[in-house]
């Protein structure tokens, strides 16, 4: 669950003077030019900046790792989804709240789908770059069951449940993702992961409250002769709901 947007942050508008894009997405752009031509191992970050017509220190300062210049927005996504779900309040239902955060995750992929398509293929290549997908994912997770283990503190089965959820919550969002990587970004990827995490909301979602059940009515039959006078039948009623008491609760 890592982003896929090559789209600069605020701090790269500044260096797009003459036309030129943004530094940030110069090097990914060269790097992935690169990898496509020559392969990821046979790729150097002094081939990126090169073709980039950047130092190696321009390089570090936006990316620590050849690796980190494929996956170039988890930081933000990830620093996205944390605060979106600090700033849920008891008023979100928890489950539904993570699942939230997954679609933000979904909308980083969505911004380029041929990206996406393009870094899904290039992982599935490279051993390395599997690993590394593999960590970013359980970084997600972890934020997920720190979240809910925060909102379930008061159950005692609460820390087994917020990571079970958690990780459920990644397995479908990453099942319905890779669904549409595999098909080229073709469809609805949006459909495709409300679904799934619909499915993970159904196992695992808290049933809604019963609304209260309405208390019988009492109900006295009194039988009197016709004609009787009004205060007669009034004090039968009386007597008849003196002997039986109040309705139990």
């Amino acid at each position: 669950m890592s982003s896929s947007s090559t789209a600069s942050g605020p701090g790269d508008r500044s260096e797009t003077a003459g036309g030129r894009p943004p530094m940030r997405e110069a090097l990914v752009a060269a790097a992935f030019q690169l990898f496509l031509e020559r392969g990821y191992e046979q790729t150097t970050v002094d081939d990126i900046v090169a073709l980039a017509g950047v130092g190696r220190r321009s390089f570090f300062r936006y990316f620590p790792s050849k690796e980190d210049v494929v996956f170039p927005d988890h930081e933000r996504c990830l620093a996205d989804m944390t605060a979106f779900l600090a700033a849920g309040g008891e008023e979100h239902e928890p489950l539904a709240r993570v699942c939230d955060a997954a679609r933000l995750v979904l909308r980083m992929y969505t911004e380029n789908p041929a990206f996406s398509v393009q870094r899904y293929r290039l992982t599935k290549q490279v051993p390395g770059l599997r690993a590394y997908e593999l960590s970013v994912v359980w970084r997600y997770e972890r934020a997920f069951a720190e979240y809910l283990r925060g909102r379930f503190a008061d159950r005692p089965d609460g820390t087994l449940r917020a990571d079970v959820v958690a990780a459920a919550v990644v397995a479908a969002h990453n099942n319905a993702l890779r669904s549409w990587l595999r098909s080229d970004g073709e469809g609805d990827a949006t459909e495709a992961v409300d679904r799934a995490l619909g499915y993970v909301q159904s196992a695992f979602g808290e049933p809604a409250p019963a609304p209260p059940a309405e208390e019988p009515e009492d109900v006295v039959v009194v039988v009197s002769r016709r004609g009787a006078p009004l205060w007669r039948v009034v004090r039968e009623i009386e007597s008849t709901l003196a002997r039986t008491g109040p309705s139990p609760n």
